[in-house]
């Protein structure tokens, strides 16, 4: 079994990896943390771009289990010289790894990695395609919080066209029963999507996910003037004001303060969930772990 996308994982799997994931986020709040259930298998990860809370929520999460947690130098690695993709992968699995993880510039790149690997894949996320544990932690997140997913008004705003955050958030928080609506700048939305302003999303919402502008995924820049693009489509006090009286702020990071979200929102000290939903990270993808390699530890 590989986690490649949403769709790789049945509704019943879905429910049980929220409730691990819970299970695990208070068993993170202990002061000893030593499971071993991953005692001898060796899990791999493999960052072809930057990362900072996912591929630290990986390594700690893997090592928290017990796993051997080794992390491809890609910078120093043969993909420089020219190595294909796909040799790479030949290569990892013949050192014969019990999961990889990976993050790769490329949407789809991923699966065809895992066309060649013979231990599971988690898509750490892929290009502009799917990021999967980011939209279970932001869910395993939004329940927690609410006791419930179904039948909360959540809105997604900014940069959908280069979102895989989006995308795999709008694949589950639908299966799971949220009302979803998505706004963002006519240039950042994507065609299969119809969107509405950020004021109409924001209003009444009972969660708001902000995304960060990707300007590097852009083939024009976005011609924006400071200050610009957070007055005409980011998340001010003023607009947050019009939410429901318990909304919640959530954000994948990284930030850009002042430009998708001003930044006494992002910390906001009880209506910001950011930081919780980097601390669920880990005890997510401590559950997709351990979903994963079951098969492997028999």
């Amino acid at each position: 079994m590989h986690l490649l996308s949403i769709d790789d994982i049945t509704d019943d799997q879905i429910g049980d990896l929220l409730d691990e994931g819970e299970r695990w986020f208070a068993y993170n709040r202990q002061p000893r943390r030593n499971d071993h259930r991953l005692d001898g298998l060796t899990v791999v990860n493999a960052f072809f771009e930057n990362s900072t809370r996912t591929l630290m929520s990986f390594e700690i999460a893997a090592n928290r289990m017990g796993a051997q947690v080794v992390t491809m130098q890609v910078e120093h690695s043969s993909i420089k010289k020219g190595e294909t993709l796909e040799d790479t992968a030949r290569t990892l699995n013949a050192m014969r790894p019990d999961a990889l993880v990976i993050r790769h510039g490329t949407s789809g790149a991923p699966a065809s990695v895992a066309q060649i690997m013979d231990c599971p894949v988690i898509n750490a996320g892929d290009g502009i395609g799917e990021h999967p544990t980011q939209a279970l932690l932001d869910a395993a997140t939004i329940r927690q919080h609410f006791g419930r997913v179904e039948g909360l008004k959540i809105a997604i705003c900014g940069d959908l066209k280069h979102s895989r955050v989006a995308r795999s958030n709008a694949k589950l928080l639908a299966r799971l029963g949220a009302q979803l609506r998505f706004a963002g700048s006519p240039s950042l939305m994507p065609d299969h999507l119809e969107g509405v302003t950020i004021d109409e999303a924001v209003d009444a919402a009972d969660v708001i996910i902000m995304l960060r502008v990707q300007r590097e995924r852009m083939e024009e820049d976005l011609g924006d003037a400071p200050g610009e693009y957070l007055a005409r489509f980011g998340l001010t006090e003023a607009r947050f004001a019009a939410a429901s009286a318990n909304a919640v702020i959530m954000h994948p990071g990284p930030i850009n303060r002042g430009v998708e979200i001003e930044g006494a929102l992002a910390d906001h000290p009880s209506r910001s969930l950011i930081v919780r939903q980097v601390e669920m990270g880990v005890a997510v993808r401590m559950a997709c772990l351990d979903l994963l390699t079951a098969n492997r530890r028999r």
